[in-house]
């Protein structure tokens, strides 16, 4: 036919135009399909959606986390009063605290402490949540009485504690006197031993339902099928937990220690409530120093800077208890 190559001619031309219009050059000069900036376009519209989600969490932060925080860093680098003009005095009050006799023995006092009360609630938390891991008769009672303590709270527990302590009527002297483990007229508040022992069976009594739940779940995550082959391989109760259960829970272990050590370099409430720092200052923790300088000195830069120090220390402990008990783990 006559107008046949030119037809095909028109066809090729029209299909090279329309292969152009599907592609768009990129600014390195290479084609880009545009089905690939639909998904760009689509993506940056995904981490808007995903920013303006965040934001007032990001925003809640900055104002009551950030702000503050670096609000405190500035003022312990002042001699802030209450009222008045300040002065900037630069590592002034940091290089006091070093000569600070209070505050270095609130720091002894809080670290005996946490020694003292951190095994115990770990340990006593993981034989509470082997007992009540299974489904045997009452578990859920016992569970419910066990993690009481923690709901009602350290403080109301503090005030109980501080009735229930007192010489001549108090339960705990009633009790003891009875098993002849101890007077009618006990002063326990009157003795730093007996006070931070009584203070430490108080929180050890608390704290040990929160780690008993956090071990729980821990244990109720861990397939059956585990057990049963080391039932099959003739592994002993205490094999199954040093070589299956334990390995398993690290991850909750290390939470829940690390909860229990920040908790007691945070304490406070029961050390106020119960012994007032007594007898003398042999029972002030970090945080009561903090509040005492604060509050009775009027030392508003020294108790800054030892809130600075106090939040360093804990963050790098957190930090080294997280990376050590989480092992080779991802």
């Amino acid at each position: 036919m006559a107008g046949g190559p030119r037809s095909e001619r028109g066809q090729s031309h029209d299909m090279t135009l329309t292969a152009r219009a599907e592609h768009v050059d990129s600014p390195a000069g290479r084609p880009v399909a545009r089905g690939s900036s639909r998904h760009t376009s689509r993506s940056v519209r995904e981490e808007r959606t995903g920013l303006a989600l965040v934001a007032p969490a990001i925003a809640i932060v900055a104002v009551f986390v950030l702000f503050p925080l670096g609000f405190c860093v500035y003022i312990s680098l002042t001699n802030w009063p209450l009222v008045g003009p300040y002065h900037f005095v630069g590592l002034a009050n940091y290089r006091a605290l070093v000569h600070d006799s209070t505050f270095l023995q609130s720091v002894t006092f809080t670290l005996k402490y946490t020694g003292i009360v951190t095994l115990p609630i770990l340990v006593i938390g993981y034989l509470l949540a082997v007992f009540v891991r299974g489904n045997r008769f009452g578990a859920t009672l016992f569970r419910t009485c066990i993690f009481l303590p923690f709901i009602v709270g350290i403080t109301t527990l503090s005030f109980l504690a501080e009735v229930e302590l007192q010489p001549g009527f108090g339960s705990v002297n009633v009790l003891l006197s009875k098993l002849h483990l101890a007077s009618l007229q006990t002063v326990w508040v009157q003795n730093s031993t007996l006070a931070l022992v009584a203070i430490s069976v108080l929180v050890v009594w608390l704290a040990s339902g929160l780690t008993m739940m956090l071990l729980m779940a821990g244990m109720q995550g861990i397939p059956d099928e585990l057990y049963e082959s080391a039932n099959v391989d003739g592994a002993s109760w205490w094999e199954k937990e040093r070589f299956v259960t334990i390995p398993l829970l690290r991850r909750s272990i290390a939470l829940s220690l690390i909860i229990s050590v920040v908790g007691s370099f945070l304490a406070f409430n029961q050390f106020f409530i119960i012994t007032d720092g007594g007898p003398g200052t042999s029972t002030v923790s970090v945080v009561m120093e903090i509040y005492e300088t604060f509050n009775t000195a009027m030392r508003v830069g020294g108790a800054s800077a030892m809130a600075v120090v106090l939040v360093v220390v804990v963050g790098l402990i957190t930090f080294v208890q997280f990376k050590v008990l989480r092992g080779g783990d991802a």
